[in-house]
């Protein structure tokens, strides 16, 4: 199969939609057609201030109906979209910038202090445009772009080279690093995700609450549906009231969340159950989604979860469980179509059946590579296969489990404790709600396992209950040796636990404070 590029994809099935509703957004809804022309506007806009093919354009706004317009403006001007995280501060996101060298910035007028404070500092950034009623910076407003007379210029787009976007990835080790998604590396997993989640075309809406700037909801929540005539519902925030209400007044069929969105959930009243009604299911990614929290949403909604998983550099889906096929708890699924799943050991050996080893996928989905690290992508690689940094597991049907991330990994007396196996066992605690395990240095042990549980309302628990409660499930080396009680864990913007707040946690509380900078 040819790939196309994803403005020719779009052209390609609008004739099929082009009066269906593409994105209902605080009370307003826009047809496909109306949606095509508000972005060849920005397309043609964008072209007149000399962006080009190739040119990198910044898009920092949170989830509404003018962050796809933007979008879907960027590349069909043959540009292409560096997402902004809304979480970074200032400096963080002028190093994106700055390393992308864009040429504009979109942003919402809400994020103005922000690009006040770094604007200065990005020599490349000819101009920005502000979406939003007030403008407080004067800059050119973003009306102007979607009123704009000219026609669009298409361009002749390689789907194998030319690319869509550049995410930067959380920079969790280091600083972030920029995967390079191309046309065809989208074209192929948006299809991937349209068949594996069995997305009807023209019969979807999706709430869109996961936020856009990330991989998963570009891909699963914005980019599938948009390019096969399926209805996107954009929440700029998730409140599981809101998302309730918003299911039952778009007769919602889809949610995508992360397991902490699960979590929240799971605590609504039961009169808000009848909302979910018009739900075929419900998926989730992004992080580990603990089984006792998958068996007590399903009981309480009635709604199937396939957890499926993929990383950014996979555009970025590569497995889920199949849809009204066999699910199984505590897997990511099998893989979706046009990918390939292999357990390899640490040289590139594939590992048999049941062994841990690292994850690695291959196929027309995986990036073109890391923006300007030639070196880290030739590492992140063996051969064609990518290097996930997901230690896990195939089963004898084909499933793939994750047991966690590789950098996760705690060595205690030379022994390995996988973190997401104590989490299980910690979930199932009656007063537990949230739980994170990390590694925590000691000079007898090596490092010894330490746990971090926020507590369900209106319940007690010690230290001592909870590590008696693994002492009953877990071998000795597995206990946390300490427990810490926190009202809210740290989460990112897309809603997945941050262990290496955790960590600084606690790091701080021994001494230890890494936010010091080197001497």
């Amino acid at each position: 199969m040819d790939a196309l590029s994803l403005p020719e994809l779009f052209r390609r099935n609008l004739v099929q939609f082009a009066d269906k509703p593409a994105i209902h957004f605080a009370g307003k809804t826009l047809t496909f057609t109306e949606f095509d022309r508000l972005s060849d506007r920005v397309a043609a806009a964008l072209a007149a201030r000399g962006i080009g093919k190739g040119d990198r354009i910044g898009l920092y706004c949170p989830n509404a109906d003018a962050f796809p317009v933007a979008y879907f403006g960027i590349i069909k001007a043959g540009a292409t979209v560096v997402p902004i995280n809304l979480l970074l501060n200032p400096k963080e996101v002028a190093f994106i910038l700055n390393d992308a060298g864009a040429r504009a910035l979109i942003y919402h007028e809400a994020f103005a202090p922000a690009v006040t404070a770094f604007r200065g500092s990005v020599a490349s950034l000819e101009f920005a445009a502000s979406i939003g009623a007030t403008n407080p910076l004067n800059d050119l407003p973003f009306a102007a772009l979607t009123h704009h007379a000219s026609l669009i210029t298409h361009h002749a787009l390689n789907p194998a080279e030319d690319l869509v976007a550049i995410i930067y990835t959380s920079g969790t080790t280091g600083r972030p690093k920029g995967a390079m998604l191309t046309h065809r590396n989208l074209f192929f997993n948006t299809r991937s995700v349209q068949q594996a989640l069995q997305m009807q075309p023209g019969q979807e809406t999706l709430i869109t609450v996961l936020p856009m700037f990330h991989a998963f909801a570009a891909t699963v929540c914005m980019l599938t549906p948009l390019l096969y005539g399926n209805t996107i519902v954009p929440l700029p925030k998730f409140d599981p009231v809101l998302v309730a209400d918003t299911i039952a007044a778009t007769r919602a069929t889809l949610f995508c969340g992360v397991p902490s969105m699960f979590t929240s959930l799971l605590r609504l009243p039961d009169i808000h159950l009848p909302k979910f009604a018009t739900m075929r299911f419900a998926a989730s990614g992004g992080a580990a989604l603990p089984v006792e929290v998958l068996m007590q949403f399903e009981k309480k909604f009635g709604k199937t979860i396939y957890e499926g998983d993929g990383p950014t550099e996979c555009s970025p889906v590569t497995c889920v469980n199949p849809i009204g096929g066999r699910t199984k708890p505590g897997t990511v699924g099998l893989p979706v179509p046009f990918v390939e799943m292999k357990i390899m050991d640490d040289h590139g050996g594939e590992l048999p059946r049941g062994q841990i080893g690292e994850i690695c996928v291959r196929g027309p989905n995986v990036m073109k590579g890391y923006w300007k690290l030639p070196a880290e992508t030739r590492e992140a690689f063996f051969g064609e296969w990518f290097r996930t940094g997901d230690l896990g597991t195939e089963d004898a049907d084909g499933y793939f489990s994750i047991v966690d991330r590789k950098k996760d990994m705690i060595i205690v007396n030379g022994m390995n404790v996988y973190p997401r196996i104590i989490e299980e066992i910690l979930y199932q605690h009656p007063a537990v709600r949230e739980a994170a395990v990390v590694g925590e240095p000691d000079e007898l042990h090596g490092e010894i396992p330490v746990a971090f549980v926020a507590l369900k309302e209106n319940t007690v628990a010690t230290a001592a209950e909870i590590r008696a409660f693994c002492r009953e499930q877990l071998g000795r080396h597995e206990i946390p040796r300490k427990v810490f009680f926190k009202s809210e864990l740290p989460k990112n913007a897309a809603g997945k636990i941050l262990k290496r707040e955790l960590r600084r946690a606690g790091e701080i509380e021994r001494g230890v404070d890494s936010r010091v900078p080197e001497a």
